[in-house]
């Protein structure tokens, strides 16, 4: 294929509806003859399943979704085991190692494991047991302070 050989892609035409019988479109406009479609206005809203009770209705809802639950991200004591000893842990170090993938939305740090390590360990939630845990290890829990940015009613693992 040489250059002189090119051509301009082909573009389809848009269709202009409205504008008389020698368009093709004239008339109706391409909405046919009378019915709900054919009408101004006919859109109808989503869900409208033709006056059928629409599955969003049928489907029976059972118990109580608050709408400002929080979805904290988890860690086990079990992987802080990868720190350093006298390390401080906070978001930050712990996106850097994999722990968790969003350092701005909360983070809760539960007690499964053991925990040998003197850590300083900055969440937003501790179970009791981790708190203990940590305690005993000689290490800090330091709650961070509400952001702006947390995360409320946010998809993910929930505790």
């Amino acid at each position: 294929m040489h250059i002189g050989e090119l051509q301009t892609p082909y573009k389809k035409k848009r269709k202009r509806i409205g504008r008389g019988p020698g368009s093709g479109h004239g008339k109706t406009s391409g909405r046919g003859h009378k019915g709900q479609k054919a009408r101004a206005g006919s859109g109808k809203t989503p869900g409208f399943e033709g006056g059928q009770m629409p599955l969003q209705r049928r489907v029976p809802k059972r118990g109580f979704h608050p709408l400002n639950k929080v979805h904290y991200q988890l860690v086990n004591l079990l992987s802080l085991e990868k720190f350093n000893d006298g390390q401080t842990v906070d978001p930050e170090t712990m996106v850097s190692r994999g722990l968790i993938k969003h350092a701005e939305r909360p983070i809760k740090v539960l007690g499964q494991g053991d925990l040998t390590k003197k850590l300083v360990v900055r969440a937003d939630a501790f179970s009791q047991s981790a708190k203990e845990k940590i305690a005993q290890a000689g290490g800090e829990t330091v709650v961070r302070e509400k952001s702006s940015k947390a995360v409320q009613g946010d998809t993910g693992s929930g505790v």
